[in-house]
């Protein structure tokens, strides 16, 4: 049998620059507006991510901070609470990864938008408001900052600060051991698959049932 991981990287450590995006209960409408989604393929979302919260209905731009210039080649987005709330449409975090986010921090997520986001091999790491509010306002002040999120030791380190981050146990898992692509680990295990499925007795009648009314 082939190796599961043999094309799944480990995500245990991310490193990069800040963006702060502030406020509660951003839904996943808000960071990628529902119109956006009449598309075949996630490539080319990146850069309707928070559009509505962008841009005016004339497309000028509005006060945000992915327009601002310092942030553009920021990769860890630090949020607050509830973040990814709303539908579980999996288009917000493709977004989100297509304009360059390799984890986020935050007071919390959504069930279902944090595990759309391990799908994709993005940490969602949370901390407490406070903690969440000093690295925001650190990240304000220094926009070309390094962060590094361990996964594996849950914590965040930025400046002369390391902080405790919360990691979801089976998250930490998968992101660690690599085992976070499933679609690959399909892939990878297709052999196994096949061999089990050739030894269950209903899918054999299924065939035959199949085969006959051909």
């Amino acid at each position: 049998m082939s190796d599961a991981t043999e094309d799944i990287p480990e995500v245990d450590y991310v490193e990069g620059s800040g963006i702060p995006i502030r406020g509660n209960d951003i839904d996943t409408d808000q960071i990628i507006p529902a119109r956006f989604m009449k598309v075949v393929t996630f490539d080319g979302l990146g850069e309707f991510a928070f559009f509505d919260l962008r841009f005016d209905d004339e497309d000028n731009e509005k006060d945000h901070p992915f327009n601002e210039e310092q942030f553009q080649d920021s990769n860890v987005m630090v949020v607050n609470n509830n973040f990814g709330c709303g539908s579980s449409r999996e288009h917000a975090p493709q977004a989100l990864m297509r304009w360059g986010i390799d984890a986020i921090i935050g007071e919390g997520f959504a069930e279902i938008f944090a595990g759309n986001c391990l799908a994709l091999g993005i940490p969602t790491v949370t901390a407490d408001h406070e903690t969440i509010n000093a690295l925001q306002q650190w990240v304000d002040d220094n926009p070309d900052g390094e962060i590094e999120v361990d996964v594996r030791a849950e914590t965040v380190t930025y400046g002369d600060n390391e902080i405790n981050v919360s990691v979801d146990c089976a998250q930490r898992e998968a992101l660690v051991e690599g085992n976070w692509d499933t679609t690959a680990l399909m892939k990878a295990n297709k052999n196994a698959i096949e061999e089990t499925a050739s030894q269950l007795p209903y899918l054999d009648q299924t065939r035959s049932d199949i085969e006959a009314d051909d």
